[in-house]
Protein backbone atom coordinates (compact mmCIF):
# COMPACT_ATOMS: atom_id res chain seq x y z
CA UNK A 1 0.00 0.00 0.00
CA UNK A 2 2.56 2.59 1.28
CA UNK A 3 4.67 1.43 -1.64
CA UNK A 4 2.26 2.36 -4.11
CA UNK A 5 1.46 5.27 -3.19
CA UNK A 6 3.94 7.34 -5.06
CA UNK A 7 5.20 8.98 -1.97
CA UNK A 8 8.76 9.13 -0.88
CA UNK A 9 10.58 10.11 2.82
CA UNK A 10 7.64 8.45 4.60
CA UNK A 11 6.69 5.20 7.24
CA UNK A 12 3.67 3.88 8.93
CA UNK A 13 3.64 2.30 11.91
CA UNK A 14 0.62 0.15 12.59
CA UNK A 15 0.32 -0.82 16.40
CA UNK A 16 -2.23 -4.05 16.77
CA UNK A 17 -3.41 -4.86 20.46
CA UNK A 18 -4.25 -8.65 20.17
CA UNK A 19 -8.07 -8.45 21.95
CA UNK A 20 -8.42 -12.39 21.47
CA UNK A 21 -9.41 -12.63 17.68
CA UNK A 22 -7.23 -14.14 15.77
CA UNK A 23 -7.58 -12.64 12.11
CA UNK A 24 -5.18 -15.10 10.88
CA UNK A 25 -2.49 -13.88 7.88
CA UNK A 26 -5.17 -12.60 5.57
CA UNK A 27 -7.35 -10.65 8.13
CA UNK A 28 -3.96 -9.01 8.95
CA UNK A 29 -2.90 -8.14 5.61
CA UNK A 30 -6.10 -6.53 5.46
CA UNK A 31 -6.16 -4.84 8.99
CA UNK A 32 -2.75 -3.38 8.40
CA UNK A 33 -3.62 -2.35 4.83
CA UNK A 34 -7.01 -0.45 5.95
CA UNK A 35 -5.01 1.19 8.62
CA UNK A 36 -2.20 2.65 5.96
CA UNK A 37 -4.97 3.45 3.55
CA UNK A 38 -6.89 5.78 6.66
CA UNK A 39 -3.37 7.46 6.76
CA UNK A 40 -2.83 8.14 3.49
CA UNK A 41 -6.41 9.62 2.89
CA UNK A 42 -5.71 11.92 5.51
CA UNK A 43 -2.13 12.97 4.70
CA UNK A 44 -0.95 16.44 3.67
CA UNK A 45 1.13 16.36 0.50
CA UNK A 46 4.29 18.53 0.09
CA UNK A 47 6.89 18.19 -2.47
CA UNK A 48 11.07 19.08 -2.48
CA UNK A 49 11.59 22.06 -4.55
CA UNK A 50 15.20 23.44 -5.55
CA UNK A 51 15.23 27.69 -4.19
CA UNK A 52 17.56 30.61 -4.72
CA UNK A 53 17.70 32.73 -1.74
CA UNK A 54 18.18 36.28 -2.21
CA UNK A 55 19.14 39.79 -0.91
CA UNK A 56 17.38 43.11 -2.37
CA UNK A 57 18.70 46.58 -1.20
CA UNK A 58 15.93 49.24 -1.74
CA UNK A 59 14.88 52.65 -0.60
CA UNK A 60 12.17 52.40 1.52
CA UNK A 61 9.49 53.82 -0.65
CA UNK A 62 10.06 50.75 -2.90
CA UNK A 63 9.13 48.27 0.25
CA UNK A 64 5.66 47.99 -0.19
CA UNK A 65 5.77 47.30 -3.51
CA UNK A 66 8.67 45.20 -3.29
CA UNK A 67 6.58 42.84 -1.33
CA UNK A 68 3.54 42.62 -3.54
CA UNK A 69 6.11 41.77 -6.34
CA UNK A 70 7.92 38.55 -3.87
CA UNK A 71 4.67 37.46 -3.06
CA UNK A 72 3.34 37.31 -6.68
CA UNK A 73 6.30 35.50 -8.05
CA UNK A 74 5.82 32.54 -5.28
CA UNK A 75 8.60 34.27 -3.12
CA UNK A 76 8.42 33.95 0.39
CA UNK A 77 10.12 36.99 2.41
CA UNK A 78 12.66 35.86 5.05
CA UNK A 79 13.94 38.32 6.51
CA UNK A 80 13.55 42.39 6.36
CA UNK A 81 16.15 45.01 7.49
CA UNK A 82 15.61 48.53 8.08
CA UNK A 83 18.44 50.57 7.90
CA UNK A 84 20.02 53.39 5.45
CA UNK A 85 17.71 51.27 2.52
CA UNK A 86 15.26 48.32 3.05
CA UNK A 87 17.24 45.20 2.51
CA UNK A 88 14.60 42.32 2.28
CA UNK A 89 16.01 38.59 2.04
CA UNK A 90 13.31 36.11 -0.02
CA UNK A 91 13.50 32.55 -1.00
CA UNK A 92 11.92 31.93 -4.38
CA UNK A 93 11.74 28.23 -6.59
CA UNK A 94 14.23 28.86 -9.22
CA UNK A 95 11.71 28.58 -11.88
CA UNK A 96 9.53 31.19 -10.40
CA UNK A 97 12.81 33.54 -10.23
CA UNK A 98 13.81 34.41 -13.93
CA UNK A 99 10.37 36.06 -14.24
CA UNK A 100 10.35 38.05 -10.26
CA UNK A 101 13.75 39.34 -11.48
CA UNK A 102 12.75 40.24 -14.97
CA UNK A 103 9.61 42.61 -13.40
CA UNK A 104 12.06 44.06 -11.04
CA UNK A 105 13.98 45.22 -13.50
CA UNK A 106 10.84 46.81 -15.04
CA UNK A 107 9.25 48.52 -11.49
CA UNK A 108 12.28 49.71 -11.06
CA UNK A 109 13.44 51.06 -14.16
CA UNK A 110 16.78 48.78 -13.99
CA UNK A 111 17.72 50.33 -10.76
CA UNK A 112 17.31 47.39 -8.86
CA UNK A 113 18.79 44.25 -8.43
CA UNK A 114 18.60 41.05 -6.42
CA UNK A 115 21.48 39.12 -5.57
CA UNK A 116 21.20 35.47 -5.34
CA UNK A 117 23.03 34.10 -1.56
CA UNK A 118 22.05 30.37 -1.62
CA UNK A 119 20.65 27.87 -3.32
CA UNK A 120 19.25 24.91 -1.69
CA UNK A 121 15.55 23.08 -1.33
CA UNK A 122 12.31 23.73 0.47
CA UNK A 123 9.48 21.53 1.25
CA UNK A 124 6.05 23.18 -0.12
CA UNK A 125 2.94 22.11 0.73
CA UNK A 126 0.86 20.53 -2.37
CA UNK A 127 -2.54 22.27 -2.19
CA UNK A 128 -4.35 18.80 -4.04
CA UNK A 129 -8.34 17.76 -3.01
CA UNK A 130 -8.29 14.32 -2.45
CA UNK A 131 -11.88 12.73 -2.40
CA UNK A 132 -13.11 11.12 1.35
Amino acid sequence: MLQGSGLGDVAVVVTRYFGGTKLGTGGLVRAYGDAVREVLAILPRARRVPTYTILLDAPYNAYERLCLLVEAHGGQLQDQDFGAQVTLQARFPRDRYPAFETALQEASNGRLEALIVAQGEAIVPINERRNA
